[in-house]
Protein backbone atom coordinates (compact mmCIF):
# COMPACT_ATOMS: atom_id res chain seq x y z
CA UNK A 1 0.00 0.00 0.00
CA UNK A 2 1.42 3.69 -1.08
CA UNK A 3 -0.02 7.19 0.22
CA UNK A 4 -0.12 9.64 -2.59
CA UNK A 5 -0.62 13.58 -1.24
CA UNK A 6 -2.61 15.18 -4.37
CA UNK A 7 -0.20 17.94 -5.43
CA UNK A 8 -1.45 20.73 -7.80
CA UNK A 9 -1.75 19.99 -11.28
CA UNK A 10 -2.84 16.31 -10.13
CA UNK A 11 -5.65 14.04 -11.56
CA UNK A 12 -7.16 10.68 -10.79
CA UNK A 13 -5.90 9.44 -14.15
CA UNK A 14 -2.08 10.91 -13.35
CA UNK A 15 -1.99 9.62 -10.43
CA UNK A 16 -3.06 5.85 -11.38
CA UNK A 17 -0.78 6.10 -14.73
CA UNK A 18 2.15 6.86 -12.04
CA UNK A 19 1.51 4.41 -9.91
CA UNK A 20 1.12 1.54 -12.54
CA UNK A 21 -2.41 0.64 -11.43
CA UNK A 22 -5.90 0.98 -13.10
CA UNK A 23 -8.08 3.99 -12.76
CA UNK A 24 -10.71 1.64 -10.98
CA UNK A 25 -8.18 0.75 -8.59
CA UNK A 26 -8.58 4.42 -7.61
CA UNK A 27 -11.93 4.71 -7.23
CA UNK A 28 -12.10 2.43 -4.45
CA UNK A 29 -11.34 5.67 -2.02
CA UNK A 30 -14.67 6.83 -3.01
CA UNK A 31 -13.38 10.33 -3.43
CA UNK A 32 -15.98 13.15 -2.29
CA UNK A 33 -15.21 14.64 -5.74
CA UNK A 34 -12.78 12.38 -8.32
CA UNK A 35 -12.70 15.28 -11.06
CA UNK A 36 -11.17 17.77 -8.68
CA UNK A 37 -8.85 16.52 -6.54
CA UNK A 38 -8.00 18.91 -3.69
CA UNK A 39 -4.19 19.58 -2.36
CA UNK A 40 -2.91 18.10 0.51
CA UNK A 41 -5.14 15.02 -0.45
CA UNK A 42 -4.52 11.61 0.08
CA UNK A 43 -5.19 8.95 -2.56
CA UNK A 44 -5.01 5.36 -1.37
CA UNK A 45 -3.10 3.17 -3.58
CA UNK A 46 -3.38 -0.67 -3.35
CA UNK A 47 -1.48 -3.60 -5.67
CA UNK A 48 -3.58 -6.41 -6.80
CA UNK A 49 -1.31 -10.07 -6.11
CA UNK A 50 -4.02 -12.40 -7.20
CA UNK A 51 -7.49 -11.97 -9.17
CA UNK A 52 -10.00 -14.00 -9.57
CA UNK A 53 -12.61 -14.07 -12.94
CA UNK A 54 -16.09 -15.13 -11.32
CA UNK A 55 -17.51 -18.07 -13.21
CA UNK A 56 -20.89 -19.29 -13.80
CA UNK A 57 -22.53 -20.91 -10.65
CA UNK A 58 -19.90 -19.45 -8.00
CA UNK A 59 -20.88 -17.71 -5.02
CA UNK A 60 -18.36 -15.66 -2.58
CA UNK A 61 -18.28 -18.71 -0.45
CA UNK A 62 -16.83 -21.31 -2.95
CA UNK A 63 -14.73 -19.42 -4.52
CA UNK A 64 -13.18 -18.23 -1.08
CA UNK A 65 -12.98 -22.18 -0.39
CA UNK A 66 -11.24 -22.75 -3.63
CA UNK A 67 -8.63 -19.72 -3.08
CA UNK A 68 -7.95 -20.16 1.02
CA UNK A 69 -9.47 -17.26 1.91
CA UNK A 70 -13.14 -16.25 3.72
CA UNK A 71 -15.87 -14.79 2.16
CA UNK A 72 -15.29 -11.66 4.62
CA UNK A 73 -12.20 -11.05 3.18
CA UNK A 74 -12.84 -10.97 -0.73
CA UNK A 75 -15.87 -8.25 0.37
CA UNK A 76 -12.75 -6.21 2.30
CA UNK A 77 -10.54 -6.64 -0.75
CA UNK A 78 -13.49 -5.71 -3.10
CA UNK A 79 -15.41 -2.09 -2.17
CA UNK A 80 -17.36 -2.12 -4.76
CA UNK A 81 -19.08 -5.27 -4.18
CA UNK A 82 -20.53 -2.61 -1.03
CA UNK A 83 -20.92 -5.89 1.43
CA UNK A 84 -23.29 -7.81 -0.77
CA UNK A 85 -22.44 -11.18 -1.86
CA UNK A 86 -23.83 -10.50 -5.41
CA UNK A 87 -21.30 -11.17 -7.80
CA UNK A 88 -21.60 -12.36 -12.05
CA UNK A 89 -19.95 -14.35 -14.57
CA UNK A 90 -16.58 -12.10 -15.64
CA UNK A 91 -16.24 -9.71 -13.01
CA UNK A 92 -12.74 -9.42 -11.70
CA UNK A 93 -12.42 -9.75 -7.71
CA UNK A 94 -9.28 -9.39 -6.07
CA UNK A 95 -8.23 -11.99 -3.80
CA UNK A 96 -5.24 -10.88 -2.20
CA UNK A 97 -3.17 -7.39 -2.77
CA UNK A 98 0.65 -7.34 -2.73
CA UNK A 99 1.20 -6.19 1.11
CA UNK A 100 2.95 -7.41 4.47
CA UNK A 101 -0.01 -7.42 7.04
CA UNK A 102 0.95 -7.37 11.09
CA UNK A 103 -0.93 -10.12 12.64
CA UNK A 104 -4.49 -10.57 12.98
CA UNK A 105 -6.63 -7.75 15.70
CA UNK A 106 -9.78 -7.89 17.23
CA UNK A 107 -11.59 -4.80 15.39
CA UNK A 108 -14.75 -3.36 17.19
CA UNK A 109 -17.45 -0.70 16.34
CA UNK A 110 -20.32 1.03 17.44
CA UNK A 111 -23.39 1.82 15.52
CA UNK A 112 -26.58 3.33 16.15
CA UNK A 113 -30.13 1.55 14.90
CA UNK A 114 -30.55 4.83 12.58
CA UNK A 115 -27.39 3.97 10.74
CA UNK A 116 -27.58 4.41 7.16
CA UNK A 117 -27.94 0.35 5.90
CA UNK A 118 -25.67 0.91 2.95
CA UNK A 119 -22.69 2.19 5.00
CA UNK A 120 -23.88 -0.58 7.53
CA UNK A 121 -23.56 -3.40 5.21
CA UNK A 122 -20.52 -1.83 3.64
CA UNK A 123 -18.38 -1.77 6.97
CA UNK A 124 -19.60 -4.82 8.77
CA UNK A 125 -17.04 -7.09 7.29
CA UNK A 126 -14.54 -5.22 8.55
CA UNK A 127 -15.17 -6.14 12.35
CA UNK A 128 -14.67 -8.85 14.92
CA UNK A 129 -17.85 -7.10 17.04
CA UNK A 130 -20.09 -4.52 16.74
CA UNK A 131 -21.62 -2.40 19.82
CA UNK A 132 -25.22 -1.06 18.73
CA UNK A 133 -26.06 1.88 21.05
CA UNK A 134 -27.66 3.40 22.98
CA UNK A 135 -28.36 1.11 25.83
CA UNK A 136 -28.48 3.55 29.10
CA UNK A 137 -29.80 2.73 32.61
CA UNK A 138 -31.98 5.15 34.66
CA UNK A 139 -32.39 6.45 37.97
CA UNK A 140 -33.70 3.29 39.67
CA UNK A 141 -30.89 1.52 38.44
CA UNK A 142 -33.31 -0.50 35.44
CA UNK A 143 -31.96 -1.10 31.99
CA UNK A 144 -33.38 0.96 28.99
CA UNK A 145 -33.67 -1.24 26.16
CA UNK A 146 -34.08 -0.76 22.32
CA UNK A 147 -35.02 -3.06 19.24
CA UNK A 148 -31.81 -4.08 17.74
CA UNK A 149 -33.09 -7.49 17.13
CA UNK A 150 -32.54 -6.98 13.16
CA UNK A 151 -28.95 -5.74 13.99
CA UNK A 152 -27.71 -8.09 15.68
CA UNK A 153 -28.95 -10.93 13.48
CA UNK A 154 -27.48 -9.32 10.97
CA UNK A 155 -24.29 -8.92 12.39
CA UNK A 156 -24.04 -12.22 13.30
CA UNK A 157 -24.56 -13.25 9.69
CA UNK A 158 -21.63 -11.52 8.52
CA UNK A 159 -19.92 -13.50 11.53
CA UNK A 160 -19.82 -10.38 13.84
CA UNK A 161 -19.64 -10.87 17.60
CA UNK A 162 -23.10 -8.86 18.80
CA UNK A 163 -22.05 -6.47 22.73
CA UNK A 164 -23.82 -5.00 24.83
CA UNK A 165 -23.08 -1.26 25.12
CA UNK A 166 -24.30 0.22 27.82
CA UNK A 167 -23.90 4.14 28.50
CA UNK A 168 -23.92 6.44 31.28
CA UNK A 169 -24.70 9.29 28.81
CA UNK A 170 -27.49 9.21 26.79
CA UNK A 171 -28.71 12.53 25.46
CA UNK A 172 -32.38 11.67 26.33
CA UNK A 173 -32.08 11.45 30.06
CA UNK A 174 -31.78 14.44 32.32
CA UNK A 175 -28.76 14.99 35.02
CA UNK A 176 -24.84 14.89 34.08
CA UNK A 177 -23.11 11.51 33.80
CA UNK A 178 -21.31 11.93 36.68
CA UNK A 179 -24.44 12.35 39.17
CA UNK A 180 -26.27 9.87 37.62
CA UNK A 181 -23.44 7.34 38.01
CA UNK A 182 -23.04 8.73 41.61
CA UNK A 183 -26.85 7.74 42.01
CA UNK A 184 -25.88 4.23 41.05
CA UNK A 185 -22.93 3.36 41.98
CA UNK A 186 -23.89 4.66 45.54
CA UNK A 187 -26.96 2.97 45.28
CA UNK A 188 -26.00 -1.21 46.24
CA UNK A 189 -29.82 -2.03 45.69
CA UNK A 190 -29.96 -0.40 42.08
CA UNK A 191 -26.20 -1.83 41.14
CA UNK A 192 -27.92 -4.91 41.67
CA UNK A 193 -31.05 -4.28 39.64
CA UNK A 194 -28.72 -3.05 36.95
CA UNK A 195 -26.84 -5.88 36.96
CA UNK A 196 -29.07 -8.30 36.70
CA UNK A 197 -31.05 -6.58 34.53
CA UNK A 198 -27.43 -6.57 31.74
CA UNK A 199 -27.03 -10.37 32.18
CA UNK A 200 -30.79 -11.25 31.34
CA UNK A 201 -30.56 -8.74 28.41
CA UNK A 202 -26.92 -10.10 26.94
CA UNK A 203 -28.72 -13.43 27.12
CA UNK A 204 -32.11 -13.19 25.86
CA UNK A 205 -30.75 -11.03 22.93
CA UNK A 206 -27.84 -13.61 22.21
CA UNK A 207 -24.80 -10.95 22.83
CA UNK A 208 -21.48 -12.55 22.83
CA UNK A 209 -20.02 -9.48 25.54
CA UNK A 210 -20.79 -6.26 27.41
CA UNK A 211 -19.09 -3.16 27.01
CA UNK A 212 -19.53 -0.27 29.80
CA UNK A 213 -18.86 3.23 29.05
CA UNK A 214 -19.61 5.15 31.87
CA UNK A 215 -17.85 8.50 31.45
CA UNK A 216 -16.96 11.57 34.40
CA UNK A 217 -16.86 8.62 37.33
CA UNK A 218 -16.50 11.09 40.20
CA UNK A 219 -13.35 10.27 42.10
CA UNK A 220 -15.24 9.59 45.47
CA UNK A 221 -16.88 6.88 42.90
CA UNK A 222 -13.67 4.74 41.97
CA UNK A 223 -14.04 2.61 44.76
CA UNK A 224 -17.50 1.36 43.48
CA UNK A 225 -16.88 1.78 40.12
CA UNK A 226 -14.49 -0.87 40.37
CA UNK A 227 -16.74 -3.07 42.77
CA UNK A 228 -19.47 -2.32 40.33
CA UNK A 229 -17.29 -4.21 37.26
CA UNK A 230 -16.06 -7.35 39.72
CA UNK A 231 -19.68 -7.91 40.26
CA UNK A 232 -20.80 -7.86 36.88
CA UNK A 233 -18.01 -10.33 35.71
CA UNK A 234 -18.46 -12.49 38.63
CA UNK A 235 -21.93 -13.26 36.98
CA UNK A 236 -21.16 -12.66 33.28
CA UNK A 237 -17.89 -15.05 33.65
CA UNK A 238 -20.57 -17.86 34.47
CA UNK A 239 -22.75 -16.96 31.02
CA UNK A 240 -19.47 -17.00 28.80
CA UNK A 241 -19.88 -12.83 28.73
CA UNK A 242 -16.11 -10.89 28.47
CA UNK A 243 -16.59 -7.57 29.99
CA UNK A 244 -15.20 -4.93 28.16
CA UNK A 245 -14.68 -1.14 29.95
CA UNK A 246 -13.54 2.25 28.37
CA UNK A 247 -11.31 4.08 30.01
CA UNK A 248 -10.51 7.89 29.51
CA UNK A 249 -7.04 8.99 28.18
CA UNK A 250 -4.54 9.41 31.21
CA UNK A 251 -0.91 9.99 31.25
CA UNK A 252 -0.52 9.49 35.52
CA UNK A 253 -2.30 7.92 37.92
CA UNK A 254 -2.70 10.82 39.47
CA UNK A 255 -3.78 12.99 36.58
CA UNK A 256 -6.22 15.65 37.42
CA UNK A 257 -9.57 16.56 35.95
CA UNK A 258 -13.15 15.60 36.34
CA UNK A 259 -12.90 13.32 33.00
CA UNK A 260 -10.19 11.08 34.80
CA UNK A 261 -10.24 10.72 38.28
CA UNK A 262 -12.69 7.98 38.81
CA UNK A 263 -10.76 5.03 37.02
CA UNK A 264 -7.97 3.32 38.45
CA UNK A 265 -6.32 1.39 35.29
CA UNK A 266 -3.85 -0.91 37.14
CA UNK A 267 -7.50 -2.36 39.62
CA UNK A 268 -9.96 -1.91 36.51
CA UNK A 269 -7.48 -3.55 33.87
CA UNK A 270 -7.38 -6.65 36.93
CA UNK A 271 -11.06 -6.58 36.40
CA UNK A 272 -12.29 -6.54 33.37
CA UNK A 273 -11.43 -8.58 30.26
CA UNK A 274 -10.76 -6.04 27.88
CA UNK A 275 -10.49 -2.31 27.94
CA UNK A 276 -11.30 0.55 25.37
CA UNK A 277 -8.62 3.39 25.54
CA UNK A 278 -10.82 6.55 24.34
CA UNK A 279 -7.81 7.96 23.02
CA UNK A 280 -10.01 10.90 20.90
CA UNK A 281 -10.57 13.25 23.69
CA UNK A 282 -8.58 16.60 22.80
CA UNK A 283 -10.14 18.36 19.74
CA UNK A 284 -13.48 18.58 20.99
CA UNK A 285 -16.21 20.25 22.90
CA UNK A 286 -14.84 23.52 25.01
CA UNK A 287 -11.27 22.77 23.63
CA UNK A 288 -9.80 25.31 21.25
CA UNK A 289 -9.37 24.28 17.58
CA UNK A 290 -6.68 21.09 17.78
CA UNK A 291 -6.17 17.59 16.54
CA UNK A 292 -9.18 14.82 17.70
CA UNK A 293 -6.56 12.96 18.63
CA UNK A 294 -3.19 13.91 18.44
CA UNK A 295 -0.71 10.96 17.86
CA UNK A 296 2.42 12.44 20.54
CA UNK A 297 -0.87 12.37 23.12
CA UNK A 298 -2.07 8.86 22.11
CA UNK A 299 1.04 7.66 22.37
CA UNK A 300 1.72 8.74 25.77
CA UNK A 301 -1.52 7.45 26.63
CA UNK A 302 -0.79 3.99 25.30
CA UNK A 303 2.48 4.01 27.31
CA UNK A 304 0.89 5.00 30.88
CA UNK A 305 -1.81 2.05 29.89
CA UNK A 306 0.83 -0.66 28.88
CA UNK A 307 2.50 -0.05 31.85
CA UNK A 308 -0.71 -0.57 34.33
CA UNK A 309 -2.80 -2.97 32.09
CA UNK A 310 -1.31 -6.23 29.68
CA UNK A 311 -1.22 -4.87 26.25
CA UNK A 312 -3.46 -7.92 25.46
CA UNK A 313 -6.50 -6.84 26.75
CA UNK A 314 -6.16 -3.10 25.58
CA UNK A 315 -8.10 -1.75 22.20
CA UNK A 316 -7.11 1.65 20.64
CA UNK A 317 -9.77 4.07 20.28
CA UNK A 318 -9.92 5.86 17.07
CA UNK A 319 -12.92 8.51 16.59
CA UNK A 320 -14.05 8.63 13.09
CA UNK A 321 -15.10 12.30 12.47
CA UNK A 322 -13.55 15.56 11.88
CA UNK A 323 -14.64 19.36 13.94
CA UNK A 324 -15.13 22.88 12.53
CA UNK A 325 -14.28 25.63 14.66
CA UNK A 326 -15.52 29.18 14.15
CA UNK A 327 -12.75 31.70 14.64
CA UNK A 328 -11.53 33.56 16.86
CA UNK A 329 -12.25 30.67 19.48
CA UNK A 330 -14.21 32.31 22.16
CA UNK A 331 -13.82 29.64 25.73
CA UNK A 332 -16.40 27.17 26.13
CA UNK A 333 -17.02 26.98 21.92
CA UNK A 334 -18.16 23.89 20.52
CA UNK A 335 -17.30 22.87 17.36
CA UNK A 336 -19.43 21.26 14.61
CA UNK A 337 -19.17 17.41 14.39
CA UNK A 338 -18.26 16.70 10.27
CA UNK A 339 -17.51 13.54 8.54
CA UNK A 340 -14.22 13.34 7.48
CA UNK A 341 -14.92 13.29 3.71
CA UNK A 342 -17.14 16.60 4.52
CA UNK A 343 -13.70 18.07 5.74
CA UNK A 344 -12.18 16.87 1.99
CA UNK A 345 -15.44 18.52 0.66
CA UNK A 346 -15.09 21.51 2.31
CA UNK A 347 -11.34 21.84 1.42
CA UNK A 348 -12.54 21.53 -2.21
CA UNK A 349 -15.32 23.92 -2.42
CA UNK A 350 -13.63 26.76 -1.08
CA UNK A 351 -10.17 26.35 -2.83
CA UNK A 352 -7.91 25.71 0.22
CA UNK A 353 -5.31 23.27 0.02
CA UNK A 354 -5.12 20.49 3.11
CA UNK A 355 -2.00 21.00 5.81
CA UNK A 356 -1.13 17.98 7.82
CA UNK A 357 0.42 18.51 11.08
CA UNK A 358 3.77 16.13 11.28
CA UNK A 359 3.46 16.04 15.52
CA UNK A 360 0.23 15.50 15.83
CA UNK A 361 0.02 13.65 12.44
CA UNK A 362 -3.56 14.84 11.47
CA UNK A 363 -4.66 16.97 8.39
CA UNK A 364 -6.85 20.85 9.20
CA UNK A 365 -7.19 23.48 7.11
CA UNK A 366 -8.53 26.90 7.41
CA UNK A 367 -11.48 28.68 4.95
CA UNK A 368 -13.85 31.56 4.52
CA UNK A 369 -17.51 30.72 4.51
CA UNK A 370 -20.06 33.03 2.61
CA UNK A 371 -20.71 35.29 5.81
CA UNK A 372 -17.03 36.01 5.84
CA UNK A 373 -16.38 33.98 8.79
CA UNK A 374 -12.93 32.21 9.39
CA UNK A 375 -13.05 28.65 10.60
CA UNK A 376 -10.67 25.69 11.35
CA UNK A 377 -11.16 22.28 10.36
CA UNK A 378 -9.38 19.36 11.94
CA UNK A 379 -10.22 15.69 10.68
CA UNK A 380 -8.59 11.94 10.18
CA UNK A 381 -7.10 10.74 6.84
CA UNK A 382 -5.63 7.49 5.10
CA UNK A 383 -2.22 9.31 6.72
CA UNK A 384 -3.14 9.62 10.06
CA UNK A 385 -4.80 6.04 10.46
CA UNK A 386 -1.69 4.60 8.95
CA UNK A 387 0.24 6.45 11.86
CA UNK A 388 -2.56 5.38 14.40
CA UNK A 389 -3.01 2.45 13.25
CA UNK A 390 1.01 1.65 13.69
CA UNK A 391 0.76 2.06 17.61
CA UNK A 392 -1.48 -1.50 17.99
CA UNK A 393 2.21 -3.42 16.54
CA UNK A 394 4.07 -1.23 18.46
CA UNK A 395 2.69 -1.79 21.65
CA UNK A 396 1.41 -5.64 21.10
CA UNK A 397 -2.66 -3.91 21.57
CA UNK A 398 -5.37 -6.75 21.15
CA UNK A 399 -6.71 -4.12 18.23
CA UNK A 400 -8.35 -1.30 17.39
CA UNK A 401 -12.44 0.01 18.58
CA UNK A 402 -13.80 2.99 16.51
CA UNK A 403 -16.32 5.59 17.83
CA UNK A 404 -18.72 5.63 15.78
CA UNK A 405 -19.57 4.10 12.42
CA UNK A 406 -22.41 6.87 11.50
CA UNK A 407 -20.45 8.40 9.02
CA UNK A 408 -18.64 7.45 5.96
CA UNK A 409 -14.56 6.76 5.80
CA UNK A 410 -13.94 4.54 2.67
CA UNK A 411 -9.94 5.39 2.81
CA UNK A 412 -9.89 4.51 6.48
CA UNK A 413 -11.26 0.95 5.65
CA UNK A 414 -8.46 0.41 3.02
CA UNK A 415 -5.31 1.34 5.55
CA UNK A 416 -7.21 -0.97 7.87
CA UNK A 417 -7.36 -3.48 5.40
CA UNK A 418 -3.95 -3.50 3.88
CA UNK A 419 -2.52 -3.17 7.66
CA UNK A 420 -4.31 -6.29 9.49
CA UNK A 421 -6.03 -9.36 8.91
CA UNK A 422 -9.03 -9.26 10.91
CA UNK A 423 -10.47 -11.48 13.39
CA UNK A 424 -13.86 -12.89 12.84
CA UNK A 425 -16.34 -12.96 16.19
CA UNK A 426 -19.08 -14.62 15.35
Amino acid sequence: MDIHVVRPGDTLYGIAEEYGVPISQLLDNRLPNPDRLVVGQPVVIQYPEETYAVQAGDTLETIAVKHHTSARQILRNNPSLNGEPTIFPGQSLVLRYRQEQAPSIMVSGHASLTIDQTLFRRTLPYFTTLNPFPYVFGPDGQLISMEDKDMISRAQSMQVAPTLHIASAPGHCCGSSTERTHALLSNPERKRRLIQAIIAQAQARMYHGIELNFEQVAAEDADHFLEFIRALRELAVCCDLPITVALPPKYTSDMPGHLHAGYHYHELGQAADMLVLMTYQWGCSGSPPMAIAPLDQMQQVVEYAVSQIPSQKLLLGIANNGKDWKLPYQPGQTPRTISNLRAVELAGKHYTAIQYHTRCQAPWFRYVDQEGAEHEVWFEDARSIRAKLALIAQYHLKGVSYWNLMHRFPQNWLVLNAMHEIQTGG
